[in-house]
């Protein structure tokens, strides 16, 4: 059975047979202000998109839509979890950008200088975002949240000359004092940092140290007498570094560009999430991720779309925030992670069953797989099968969606915990690790990228040795994403965790996603988190770290129950070492679940750099819970029978399902 319909198999096509023709077929949809000469030029490793056209992202994002009459549309909706809401047009929103972009220039910052932006997510910050990528600087943005070291490390990188914070962040009812965290960053010596300026949001007083520190009002006044107009830049030139989120211990400062950015990011946004000028669109990640960067920033507003803006927890100070935000705004599309859904599904069914979700027509997740049971809650038991949730995959240094199902295009048959298919433009395939030998259906292997696309990072900033070797130079000749996966006999991808991360039990490989999904099959679990430990018999065994639900608690009789449950999904090959309870994962501030850190634990090591942690204190408990279990003399599980059964469901045909909106009409079952 075909799967991939024949409207998306000619976008394929049409992109294997002439990528060049493809991608600039795809850049003339974006309002330039030169055309390209060439589309594409590749010297390996490195490559250039669309040379020697102008571009800007800031006038594509405001400029343009104000010039078509679009002005007195909303383009940014913020909203914190204390209640505050502030609404911006297109022309209220352009005019503010003028302001910080003169300002910008009134303090000397020109093309090409960096600023460090270590805000929330609010319209300071990402005014601030626009206004530097309109006058050609490089803007850096870091987790508002992330410690001192973290902060320092990233600033010296960049070679910085601005650092902007505000005073206090809000999350969960608390008040995180950013202004104490920069000075402690740069307490050392302030580098190549001449100003901090500081938005002051508290009543309480701010610690300014002089000569250095500028309040938001001095640093506006410093627009007297400077432009904040656009400034062409060249397709190549770098719109902004990010570091990369940090499930490795070492992130890395991810460069993207002006032109091959605002390509991918806005033609993906079309072909994956649908979007258009009339979507009221909330991502809720932050702005310090490239999720936030992508689709809370550049993209929606490129497309003339609404963009939420979200400071705060989903869960706080009620468990139903999401909802009643979907409902208030008429939200219609949204972009989560799959940690989100986890987080509300603790909470169940009830709170999302109080609003009018009506206005919501698909939602996307990424960050992670969407584990099937995760998507089940949310498609089946919360949306009723009305509108499709759908997951894809992409990273830091793609700018944008490489794999998916391209919604915008036509949708293709859901399966849940798989990607779908590598989108129009994306040249991939799995191969051996070891060799790089392209592998068959239902191999297991690593992914890669065997030819450039534009939204994928040409370098990174101050180190092209690394960029060459980490990517480039582990399997020659193709792009090393890092990851685990294997292609289906329909064409569908399905990532099982990072390659350094699969566990190798008796011979067998098995992947950390595959390992934690059965896990979420029982009732029980909210989450889960695995990664292997030495075994002499096995070569290695499964340590696996639970989070369970509100209405369940820890006892023998539940441990054995979860331990039956995913060897009835996964077989004997899934040999459960131990399995120990936990209040929370160690996770990355972008959901991520930092599985180096749980086997750092178990094998007694120092976790590293845990800087883009959520809570540092999870890794104290899952410490805890370890050596507990260590002194348990309790059976070990790994001795205990087995129970296998096929673990995928099938997908079949559902008439009717989606309310019709799915043109393909299948659903899983």
């Amino acid at each position: 059975m075909k799967l991939i319909t024949p409207v998306v198999e000619r976008w394929l096509e049409e992109a294997r047979e002439n990528p060049e023709a493809f991608w600039s077929k795809a850049a003339e949809q974006l309002p330039w202000l030169r055309r390209w000469d060439r589309t594409f030029e590749w010297t390996p490793p490195t490559f250039r998109w669309f040379i020697g056209g102008e571009t800007n992202l800031s006038y594509s994002a405001l400029d343009h839509h104000v010039k078509r009459g679009w002005g007195g549309h909303t383009a940014l909706i913020y909203l914190n979890e204390r209640g505050e809401r502030r609404l911006y047009t297109y022309a209220q929103l352009l005019h503010e950008v003028e302001r910080l972009a003169a300002a910008l220039r009134g303090l000397g910052i020109q093309r090409g200088d960096r600023i460090t932006i270590y805000m929330p997510t609010f319209p300071e910050a990402i005014m601030l975002m626009l206004a530097a990528v309109r006058i050609g600087a490089i803007h850096l943005v870091v987790f508002a949240g992330f410690g001192a070291q973290a902060l320092r490390d990233r600033i010296e990188a960049s070679g910085s000359r601005l650092v902007f914070t505000a005073d206090v962040t809000y999350r969960k009812g608390k008040e995180t004092n950013l202004k104490e965290i920069v000075d402690a960053a740069l307490a050392a010596g302030n580098g190549s940092v001449e100003h901090v300026v500081v938005l002051q949001r508290s009543s309480q007083p701010v610690a300014m140290q002089a000569g250095r520190d500028l309040s938001w009002q001095e640093f506006l006044a410093q627009a007297t007498g400077q432009s904040g107009s656009y400034l062409p830049l060249e397709a190549n030139e770098p719109a902004y570094i990010l570091a990369t989120s940090g499930t490795t211990a070492k992130p890395k400062l991810a460069v993207h560009m002006h032109g091959g950015y605002q390509v991918h990011i806005h033609s993906m946004g079309q072909w994956v999430f649908g979007l258009k000028p009339t979507d009221v669109w909330w991502s809720t990640s932050d702005i310090g991720w490239v999720v936030g960067h992508s689709y809370i920033v550049y993209a929606p507003l490129i497309a003339g779309a609404t963009t939420l803006a979200f400071e705060g927890a989903l869960d706080y100070p009620t468990p139903d925030v999401l909802w009643q935000i979907v409902e208030e705004f008429a939200v219609s599309g949204i972009f989560t992670s799959p940690t989100a859904v986890r987080l509300l599904m603790k909470y169940g069914d009830e709170p999302p069953s109080r609003y009018n979700l009506s206005s919501l027509e698909r939602v996307f997740c990424a960050g992670e797989v969407l584990n099937a049971p995760a998507w089940s809650w949310l498609q089946e038991s919360v949306l009723r099968n009305r509108v499709p949730v759908i997951d894809h995959m992409w990273q830091t240094e793609t700018g944008g969606p490489i794999f998916g199902n391209p919604y915008g295009l036509g949708m293709l048959p859901i399966k849940p915990g798989s990607a779908t298919i590598p989108l129009p433009g994306i040249e991939a395939r799995v191969v051996s690790p070891l060799d790089g030998s392209p592998l068959g259906p239902g191999e297991k292997g690593v992914m890669v990228i065997t030819r450039p696309f534009p939204g994928l990072i040409p370098t990174l900033w101050g180190d092209p040795e690394r960029y060459a070797r980490d990517y480039w130079g582990i399997l020659p000749g193709v792009y090393y994403t890092g990851d685990s996966a294997h292609v289906d006999e329909d064409g569908y991808v399905w990532f099982a965790g990072r390659a350094d991360e699969i566990i190798k039990i008796a011979g067998h490989r098995i992947g950390t996603i595959e390992v934690e999904t059965a896990f979420l099959k029982h009732p029980a679990v909210a989450e889960a988190g695995v990664t292997g430990r030495p075994d002499e018999l096995r070569g290695e065994v499964i340590v696996a770290f639970v989070v369970l639900k509100q209405d369940y608690e820890p006892s023998e009789e539940l441990k054995r129950e979860l331990l039956k449950t995913v060897r009835t999904e996964l077989g004997p090959v899934a040999v459960i070492g131990e399995l120990n309870f936990v209040n929370m994962l160690p996770k990355t501030r972008s959901g991520k679940i930092m599985r180096r850190v749980l086997r750092a634990v178990t094998l007694g090591r120092d976790p590293g750099d845990v800087s883009t942690i959520e809570d540092e204190t999870s890794v104290a408990e899952a410490r805890l819970a370890w050596q507990r279990l260590q002194s348990d003399l309790s059976p070990r599980y790994d001795q205990r029978p087995w129970y296998p059964i096929p673990w995928l469901p099938s997908i079949t045909r559902s008439q009717g399902s989606l309310s019709g909106r799915l043109a393909s009409g299948w659903s899983c079952s």
